[in-house]
């Protein structure tokens, strides 16, 4: 159950403290070791006790850690997580932090990577630096091998990508950019740093779904690097991709075999039949990672291509869907079947008439069933979307070749043009991917905020396994959220907390969970802060209050409300401490200071950990004034 006392009861004395309904009560008394369907059916809609947490307070109480340096940046985005190293990567506006996963203020590595004075000028004359675009945002942070890091910024409307060697092991201290590898990063990174690129790096090989123009009118997903051919969506064809916001990209293989592996792009775009439709549609595209394209036809494109829309609605009483159009963010859940991950995704409506947030939830077998279904098919502009019915070509459009159903065909140069003609006029799905049990796990109307983030966590309770929503806002704040099922096939929704994490509010941009550290670390444009995913402390000193708090993390241990331990092994995690509990000095961070415009920039080698650094190495410090 939800809060458990485990094995030890509330008095009555404990249950009556302080001023409870007499639902309350009952609950409080139902903590004894019911299961938690009983409890729920025996008082249906039983609030959590839910708290408000405000920056200060986190601080104050020791759960949160903000990065405490003083950076002339912004923009900041977690772009990688590497529980090997310890470490986690930032990128912001002219940066690019590790920082470790323990405490992102214990000797930060920095290297200083702006774009060069003459790339900035010819940026600003070209009349984009209206709200300070003209810098190097970096926007992709991707491991290349066990030493080295492949970085790409905007380069002041002139990507450009580099390699970083962050060392072997994580006490190598050791984080610089290689002056010598820098490169191009068209077709990897998008000029505009308003624009968010996706990328993942497989076997040396760059897939990226980016805008590849400086005028923003090229969308495409990209290959490049790696051994095998250069690949591109069709451009400009807006069956394919119209004016796209890429969210997620993700490798989820098929099966065993390695040739059926396939990348999955998550997006929203543009609507080609408006104002008949939705004016946006969120989709879920893949394609074969073994993709050569086509031999006469889609020549150096993919010919493997498929989309499919994404639902995220509430049906109503009279059948009709209320939609949550677009998609905003994107959380893998891995499981113990890596061929089925559950697809969490965070959606907005933000029309003039209705306006909220939802998450819905999809599974990899319903996913697969839409791409094995019909193809939509169109006979002409004023025609309405319809399944194909025709002959379709061998093998079918979008398997992968060499795969399990084409062991003969090697590579996708080896199809039948007829094959590779349907592909270009059928990118399409006719049938959409509906979400869990048909409707959204949170739902969020009429507020003034909207989610923009989410990450889950898997939690061992007492009576079972949860999972427990993070969610971002545009406000500034993350909400902890459980969803419980009921006896009537329902669920409850319950928000344990809402946690304001910056002193100044912004909209919340990239979030990450270590549950192996048991912290949540939260990015925005003014700074990157980690927290405890639990303070079972701030529920009360009784049993009763720790039990209606209904947090999966904590329970009663006969004197305290504690994080919840299958095993009696209490432990605490102290940050910023070494062996015996003593405080561990806070050393300067390393930084080193590289342009993105190569010439006439200053380069510098290796700061070492004690905090001293090359005599062309400036050195940040100070206390950041935009969070606590």
């Amino acid at each position: 159950m939800v809060g458990s006392c485990r094995s030890w009861e509330c008095s009555p004395k404990l249950a009556l403290q302080g001023e409870f309904s007499f639902a309350e009560h009952a609950v409080g008394w139902w903590c004894r070791g019911q299961s938690r369907a009983s409890r729920l059916a025996a008082s249906p809609g039983a609030p959590g006790r839910r708290h408000h947490s405000r920056a200060r307070e986190l601080k104050a109480t020791g759960t949160a850690h903000f990065f405490n340096f003083l950076l002339n940046s912004s923009d900041y985005r977690i772009l990688l997580k590497d529980e090997d190293h310890d470490r986690m990567y930032v990128g912001s506006k002219d940066y690019v932090l590790s920082l470790d996963l323990h405490d992102i203020n214990r000797e930060p590595l920095i290297i200083h990577w702006p774009a060069s004075q003459q790339r900035i000028e010819e940026c600003i004359l070209s009349g984009k630096n209206s709200n300070g675009e003209c810098g190097n945002f970096i926007r992709l942070i991707q491991p290349w091998n066990r030493t080295h890091l492949y970085v790409c910024g905007t380069g002041a409307y002139n990507p450009i990508c580099a390699f970083v060697n962050r060392g072997r092991k994580a006490q190598d201290y050791i984080f610089y950019l290689e002056p010598d590898k820098l490169e191009s990063g068209k077709g990897k990174c998008s000029y505009d740093p308003k624009v968010d690129t996706v990328s993942a790096l497989i076997n040396e090989e760059l897939y990226a779904g980016v805008y590849i123009d400086f005028m923003g009118t090229d969308a495409a997903i990209f290959r490049t690097m790696g051994k095998q051919t250069a690949m591109r969506t069709d451009q400009y064809n807006s069956r394919w991709l119209n004016d796209p916001a890429f969210v997620r990209a993700q490798l989820i293989p098929d099966s065993s075999e390695r040739n059926d592996d396939k990348l999955y792009f998550f997006f929203r775009e543009k609507s080609a039949d408006a104002p008949l439709s939705p004016g946006v549609y969120s989709r879920i595209g893949r394609i074969c990672l073994n993709d050569d394209g086509g031999h006469c036809c889609l020549v150096n494109k993919w010919s493997t291509f498929l989309k499919a829309r994404l639902v995220c609605s509430v049906p109503g009483p009279d059948g009709i869907e209320t939609h949550f159009d677009e998609l905003q963010d994107v959380f893998i859940q891995q499981t113990q079947d890596t061929k089925n991950p559950v697809i969490y995704a965070v959606f907005s409506a933000s029309g003039s008439v209705f306006k909220g947030s939802a998450v819905c939830v999809y599974s990899m077998a319903d996913i697969r069933m839409v791409f094995n279904g019909p193809f939509a098919h169109k006979e002409g502009p004023n025609y309405q979307w319809m399944p194909y019915t025709g002959k379709m070509p061998y093998p079918r459009p979008g398997t992968c070749p060499g795969g399990t159903f084409t062991p003969s065909m090697k590579s996708t140069k080896d199809y039948p043009d007829e094959v590779i003609n349907f592909m270009r006029a059928h990118p399409l799905m006719y049938h959409a991917v509906y979400p869990t049990h048909r409707q959204p796990l949170v739902v969020r109307t009429n507020v003034n905020y909207r989610f923009t983030t989410v990450a889950v966590d898997q939690v061992d309770a007492a009576d079972g396994r949860y999972e427990v929503l993070f969610l971002g806002t545009d406000r500034g704040t993350v909400q902890k959220v459980i969803v419980l099922p009921r006896d009537d096939m329902e669920t409850e929704e319950l928000m344990l907390e809402e946690i304001e994490v910056f002193k100044v509010p912004a909209p919340i941009k990239t979030m990450t969970i270590s549950s192996k550290r048991q912290q949540l670390y939260v990015s925005s444009a003014v700074g990157v802060t980690h927290l405890a995913l639990h303070r079972c402390d701030v529920y009360g000193e009784a049993c009763a209050d720790c039990c209606l708090a209904r947090d999966p993390y904590c329970a009663w241990d006969g004197s305290a409300c504690t994080r919840y331990s299958a095993s009696s092994k209490r432990y605490s995690v102290g940050q910023g401490e070494g062996q015996g509990g003593t405080p561990q000095p806070r050393a300067p961070p390393l930084t080193s200071h590289f342009p993105t415009g190569g010439a006439g920039g200053r380069t510098s080698g290796m700061a070492t950990p004690s905090g001293s650094a090359a005599a062309t190495t400036p050195m940040v410090s100070g206390v950041w004034d935009e969070a606590l």
